[in-house]
């Protein structure tokens, strides 16, 4: 018969025993990013979030990762349209630089993880890629397996407007899908849970996925590409219902306003909507329900996510290519260097990092090197990034003290936190005080008051310059 000092050495190491066998068996422990899941909007200018001071637009499936994540009140993107910004994130390569290096998914192939895309991740022109399910400029070598969508579009049935020539019909015959007005396109569709859109069936597969993903048990990288809400802003009729046009706050059409812009700087000006009040309106309202029918569908993978139980080994990454002009200065789309184009909304979510929000400067080609920091990966050579994981671990710190975007045509510009200086290779310059003038309406490129921030700012632009070739 074994005596008490016996038995309570045995219960010890049953105890410990048990213990070990219940840690192997359990869950990743909280704050080990194992998978990395992408989410990307389109055309998706920062100021049109609640997250980022919009009191209007309603998206209460970004605000819950921004409540759970970090938000980068200043990221900026490398290129002003799709096609530069997109290849330049996913290689943290600048556009136009004779750099070269892995994508992001080859690179993490290599080491073992499973990636996937569904949507648009690499560019592909909308909706000429959604309306023939076609690959557009992807890189095939990024993905272990990948998927596109087919959608009507445009062509979807309900009432179609086309808001620079007030025609207003619900034939289908006759709408600009691929033609030169095709950015003014609106269509309020009859179905009424959107099912038969792009961003309904990149939200479907993407769930899939995930559940795929975690019968494998092998670490994945997942990029979930939604179109809206990139022009034709095309959804469900209640979605334009949320915001009334007439409450539509439009920007103020000043007098002189691009007197002090050249014409290098300036951005496309809407083919008439300038000159029509209301159609402006409905552009807010049809940007603001397209922004909310995506936020809608992101919602659907961030529950299955949670669902899974995959939340606690995953880094979450919402962001998008570019911004967006709604009429400020009388410009509309992109491509142009302003702050509305530039800033881009950026929230990381990971398991270990603390919510918060940071104003340090940071790039979207940063994203690269900042997923293999916390996968503890090596980084490969030669790409232009930073890890932005300092900054996830402190709001505070800084990994830049400008940041850098590439102009579609010649030249670029540089925003610090103070200053924004735009250069168009000899057509121009811009200097804009961002503390006293945050929207940008006195280009003080020739005020003798901010002479010393102009010889600094075009030093430092012409460094950044030379080291993005």
């Amino acid at each position: 018969m074994m005596n008490r000092s016996r038995i309570s050495k045995a219960l010890i190491c049953a105890l410990i025993l048990s213990t070990t066998v219940t840690v192997s068996l359990g869950k990743e422990p909280v704050g080990k990013v194992k998978n990395i899941l992408l989410i990307m909007s389109d055309d998706l200018k920062a100021s049109g979030l609640s997250a980022y001071g919009n009191t209007i637009c309603r998206t209460p499936n970004i605000d819950r990762l921004a409540k759970s994540g970090m938000v980068f009140e200043r990221a900026y993107c490398q290129g002003l349209a799709c096609s530069p910004s997109r290849p330049s994130m996913l290689r943290s390569i600048y556009p136009k630089s004779n750099a070269t290096a892995p994508t992001i998914g080859e690179h993490l192939q290599k080491h073992g993880m499973h990636t996937a895309r569904v949507g648009k991740i690499f560019h592909m022109p909308v909706p000429h890629a959604q309306l023939d399910s076609s690959n557009g400029r992807d890189v095939a070598e990024c993905w272990t397996e990948r998927y596109n969508t087919k959608t009507a579009e445009t062509f979807s049935p309900g009432l179609y407007r086309l808001l620079n020539s007030d025609i207003v019909t619900r034939r289908i015959e006759g709408r600009d899908a691929k033609g030169p007005n095709r950015m003014w396109a609106t269509v309020e569709t009859d179905k009424e849970d959107g099912s038969d859109q792009a961003d309904y069936m990149v939200a479907t597969k993407a769930v899939e996925l995930l559940r795929e993903r975690k019968k494998a048990g092998k670490p994945f990288f997942l990029g979930v590409g939604f179109v809206r809400p990139h022009f034709p802003m095309v959804q469900p009729k209640k979605f334009f219902d949320m915001y009334p046009q007439e409450k539509m706050k439009i920007p103020p059409q000043i007098a002189g306003d691009l007197d002090d812009i050249p014409p290098a700087g300036r951005g496309p000006d809407g083919k008439g909507l300038n000159k029509m009040e209301q159609s402006r309106r409905r552009m807010w309202q049809a940007y603001y329900g397209s922004v909310t029918f995506m936020d809608e569908q992101l919602g659907k993978v961030l529950d299955e996510l949670e669902r899974l139980g995959l939340r606690d080994s995953t880094a979450i990454v919402f962001t998008t290519d570019h911004g967006y002009h709604l009429g400020e200065h009388g410009f509309w789309q992109k491509a142009n260097l302003h702050e509305e184009v530039v800033r881009v909304p950026l929230i990381i979510s990971a398991p270990g990092i603390k919510p918060g929000r940071t104003s340090s400067l940071v790039e979207l080609v940063d994203l690269y090197p900042t997923w293999t920091d916390l996968l503890e990966l090596p980084i490969p050579k030669g790409l232009h990034g930073k890890s932005l994981e300092p900054i996830l671990r402190n709001p505070n710190a800084k990994v830049r003290d400008t940041a850098l975007s590439i102009h579609n045509r010649a030249g670029g510009g540089l925003r610090s936190a103070r200053w924004h200086y735009m250069n168009y290779a000899g057509k121009g310059e811009e200097l804009y005080d961002m503390i006293k003038d945050p929207d940008q309406y006195t280009n003080v490129v020739s005020d003798s008051k901010y002479a010393a921030i102009l010889k600094k700012a075009r030093a430092q632009y012409k460094d950044r310059m030379a080291a993005a070739k």
